[in-house]
């Protein structure tokens, strides 16, 4: 069952209250993208597996930080991870999930009470949606959140590293900006290593295999001004194509655009979280 349309956001969803946001999606009062909403919180993105498929899925986010950068695991069975939101629930504070069962074909759920099981292992993973507010600090516009879209995605020619049954190419999100905001959008961006960090590349599309920047494999068309440089970001929609080449018998992602907005400050967090993944026991390889 598909999601509402989205509402308005409210302005406590806008002033930052993340728990707010996650109480307004659970409600059914707020659903769409959550780029621009709860300005510093660390976005996230959703894979959720088998506990049978968790250890090569891991060995993959390891081996791909740029588009797979961790920031939480709970344990098989646990919708939870305090240390992302003392209130946090997998299943319901997300606006939008897609539900794969063993092949590229996905349902699109509001919700995962009806699909929910003990086997279930959440990661969750890093967002540059977190470093928008970043740009925005820093007096540089950033065009989607300007007009209201959704950020645009696309699948490249480019390969990640294969880890077990998980593989398939990197997915990019676009912004475009004037020539000096782009190199300013470099630099914030290279810090927040948990947002994906620096761009993986800049100018022509062509040379990353995207054939036609006005249509997105993923969110909303682009907004480019006359002059603009389009900036690519490696982006967390890639586990997705990894989860569909793998094929488990039942896998959970977020819709795109649809993140988990956490309590963390985007850029303490670079800090707090580094030699364990927040919610697991698990030590970084």
């Amino acid at each position: 069952m598909a999601c509402l349309v989205p509402n308005p956001a409210t302005g406590i969803a806008m002033e930052g209250d993340a728990a707010a946001l996650r109480r307004a999606i659970r409600a059914g009062e707020r659903r769409g993208p959550t780029t621009g909403l709860a300005p510093g919180r660390l976005q996230g993105n959703l894979a959720i597996l088998p506990a049978a498929y968790a250890g090569d899925f891991l060995r993959y986010c390891h081996d791909n930080p740029k588009p797979c950068p961790l920031i939480g695991i709970a344990e098989p069975g646990v919708p939870h991870i305090p240390e992302l939101g003392a209130d946090l629930d997998i299943r319901t504070d997300l606006s939008g999930y897609r539900v794969f069962r063993g092949g590229d074909d996905h349902e699109r759920v509001c919700d995962l009470n009806g699909v929910w099981r003990d086997d279930l292992v959440t990661f969750v993973l890093g967002c540059s949606f977190s470093f928008e507010e970043a740009l925005l600090r820093a007096g540089i516009p950033v065009r989607n959140i300007a007009a209201a879209r959704n950020v645009p995605m696309y699948v490249t020619s480019i390969e990640t590293r294969a880890a077990g049954p998980f593989h398939g190419p990197l997915v990019v999100s676009m912004r475009s900006f004037a020539p000096s905001d782009a190199i300013k959008a470099i630099l914030i961006s290279e810090r927040l290593r948990l947002a994906h960090g620096a761009p993986v590349h800049l100018g022509d599309p062509a040379q990353i295999g995207i054939a036609d920047l006005a249509r997105p494999d993923f969110g909303d068309p682009p907004v480019i001004m006359d002059g603009d440089i389009p900036v690519f970001w490696a982006c967390g929609v890639t586990p997705q194509m990894a989860i569909r080449n793998a094929r488990p018998d039942l896998a959970i992602t977020h819709e795109p655009g649809h993140m988990l907005v956490t309590d963390l400050s985007a850029e303490a967090a670079e800090f707090t979280i580094g030699g364990s993944y927040p919610g697991s026991n698990q030590r970084r390889l």
